[in-house]
């Protein structure tokens, strides 16, 4: 524990949202919904005017488009997620060597080795102030919540209190006082089992978590997590910030809108995420020795299977391999509603794979009636709601939605008045997905509409 609040926790807030409203001027103040727009898509973000109606994430689509029909629900631009990620990471690592990425819209920052000369509760209050103002700048009109404390633990407890666009410091001492009225669920790891069996014993609150020992939270939770249980409860958290957060896996997963039964279907697919994965992890520059298949079923059941490698490996057709075998493991007969293949024990080497010129390394071959649905589905353009398009004529755009050979487009940028609506054949030649141009081929300047 530290004894001044120099750990700040920034949370872009509603982030994929309000990236999707920033740009598309149309949708600005109303309710926004990102995330799988299939029959059996999930919320990922949820901007604010929709959580009013009770939308939020890890919710189905479908309950929440029952709870806010009225919402744009987008199936999300990553490429442009990843743009504001990149200008605020760059500005935090500006401010100090130790910047910790969770995930694309939250970051942990170490205050102390920014070398900032005033350390105080005001002094870090005066910097957070500042440092919001930078990130909508830097973000075309994005905002983020901050919180500061003594420890990671607090200060990503207080980036959550005054959302959206709020900042709370956490003065040293007054850590407890803080946490004691908050839910169990406030700390990290205690998921709905974990609270279901700290009710058991009665515990709903972190105040009643502080007064069970530790011998009983060990009973409960076990060694490792009881014991971080614990600590916790005391708001005792002396993690440091990490500069770079090592990936232990890679993985690529689908979620299919039908539930696939027929085995050379699915071994179809396997082959062809096997090979994304290999794609992955040679342009990260590291390979695995463990290969993971993920399988769940139509009754919503999960199932993995793994098998490891002497060496690590990044070559496809070993990975394909030994998914296929994998796959061979779990009864596929009451349908598959979602597939993925991952690689665990990253290292950035590559034993040779003796096995890979192998005959069943080879490609799988599929009668001319898959390999034609194969091919068919390939060639498919999907006009998903919320992408990027361009026109010949209209110019730069959005996608509404599409369905029996049309496509409806908002004709609109981030740096343009509310655009109209055309309707246009989904084959009209003129019309095609738009993607930025690469940083190095291109001068996009923040305001552009980019």
């Amino acid at each position: 524990m530290r004894d001044e609040p120099t750990i700040l926790h920034v949370d872009l807030d509603a982030f994929f949202a309000s990236v999707e409203q920033r740009d598309k001027p149309s949708l600005r103040g109303k309710p926004v919904v990102v995330g799988g727009v299939g029959g059996r898509g999930v919320v990922s973000t949820a901007s604010y005017e929709a959580r009013a109606f009770g939308v939020h994430s890890a919710m189905s689509m479908a309950e929440a488009r029952r709870r806010c029909p009225n919402a744009a629900f987008l199936s999300g631009r990553f490429h442009a997620y990843r743009e504001s990620s990149e200008r605020v990471m760059g500005l935090l690592r500006g401010i100090s060597p130790l910047v910790e990425p969770l995930s694309l819209d939250e970051a942990f920052v170490d205050l102390a080795a920014a070398g900032l000369a005033d350390t105080s509760v005001r002094g870090v209050s005066a910097f957070a102030r500042e440092l919001k103002d930078r990130v909508t700048e830097v973000t075309d009109g994005l905002t983020g919540s901050v919180g500061i404390g003594t420890s990671k633990f607090i200060a990503k407890i207080a980036s959550d209190l005054d959302k959206p666009d709020g900042l709370v410091v956490v003065a040293p001492g007054m850590e407890r006082d803080l946490i004691r009225p908050m839910q169990v669920t406030v700390i990290p790891g205690v998921g709905p089992s974990t609270a279901e069996a700290l009710r058991r014993i009665g515990v709903h609150t972190v105040a009643e978590l502080e007064e069970v020992s530790a011998e009983e939270l060990v009973r409960v939770a076990g060694r490792a997590h009881g014991s971080t249980l614990y600590q916790l409860a005391r708001a005792e958290d002396d993690r440091l910030v990490v500069a770079e957060r090592e990936a232990k896996s890679i993985s690529v997963e689908d979620t299919y809108d039908t539930d696939h039964v027929d085995r050379r279907i699915l071994a179809a697919l396997v082959d062809r995420q096997a090979v994304k994965l290999a794609e992955r992890l040679r342009r990260s520059k590291v390979s695995g020795r463990t290969v993971t298949l993920k399988v769940r079923l139509h009754d919503f059941s999960t199932h993995t299977r793994s098998a490891t490698l002497p060496g690590p490996t990044d070559d496809a057709r070993t990975i394909t391999r030994i998914a296929r075998t994998l796959l061979t493991e779990v009864d596929t007969s009451g349908g598959v509603r979602l597939l993925g293949v991952g690689v665990s024990g990253l290292a950035d080497w590559i034993q040779e794979d003796l096995f890979a010129d192998s005959p069943e390394a080879a490609p799988t071959e599929f009668d001319e009636e898959t390999s034609a649905t194969l091919a068919s589905l390939g060639r498919r353009q999907d006009w998903s709601p919320g992408m990027d398009v361009e026109h010949d004529e209209h110019g730069r755009g959005w996608v509404w939605g599409s369905g029996r050979g049309v496509v409806t487009v908002r004709f609109e940028t981030a740096g343009t008045p509310p655009g109209r609506v055309l309707s246009l054949p989904t084959d009209d030649p003129a019309l095609r997905p738009w993607r930025p141009a690469p940083p190095d081929a291109a001068d996009v300047s923040p305001g552009s509409g980019s």
